[in-house]
């Protein structure tokens, strides 16, 4: 048993690609066209970090609630954690992104941290070994 994708609402599919895969360094698994369960058009869209077990399925917002909900979907919570082998390369090529960071990197006794914001403004933890 494993979990293979989380849903991340975003509000351009397009947008939240470019930044997953072309700023992160995610892999797009799939995109491809679906339907929602009243039979509106929508894609299927996941990407993951290379080599990762579990994905992101890039759900468009559908009506006010969700759309609500882009960028805020845990709350101003840290929600989403990405574990990488080499913190300062990746954050160095975050930085030249221009991906907006919340501080400044730190050591903690589980590893290098810093609270970086997504394409649709949620809150993850690039995180790295100590």
């Amino acid at each position: 048993m494993r979990i293979s994708l989380v849903s991340l609402v975003v509000d351009d599919y397009d947008r939240a690609i470019a930044f997953f895969v072309g700023v992160l360094g995610f892999e797009l698994v799939e995109d491809s066209p679906s339907l929602t369960n009243d039979g509106r058009e929508k894609r299927w869209a996941v990407v993951q970090p290379p080599n990762a077990g579990t994905g992101l399925l890039l759900a468009k917002a559908d009506g006010d609630a969700q759309a609500a909900a882009v960028g805020n979907q845990t709350r101003g919570r840290v929600g989403f954690f990405l574990q990488v082998d080499d913190f300062d390369a990746q954050y160095r090529r975050m930085v030249e992104a221009g991906v907006e960071f919340l501080g400044e990197p730190r050591t903690e006794p589980y590893g290098r941290v810093v609270v970086f914001r997504d394409v649709a403004g949620n809150k993850w933890d690039l995180l790295g070994s100590r």
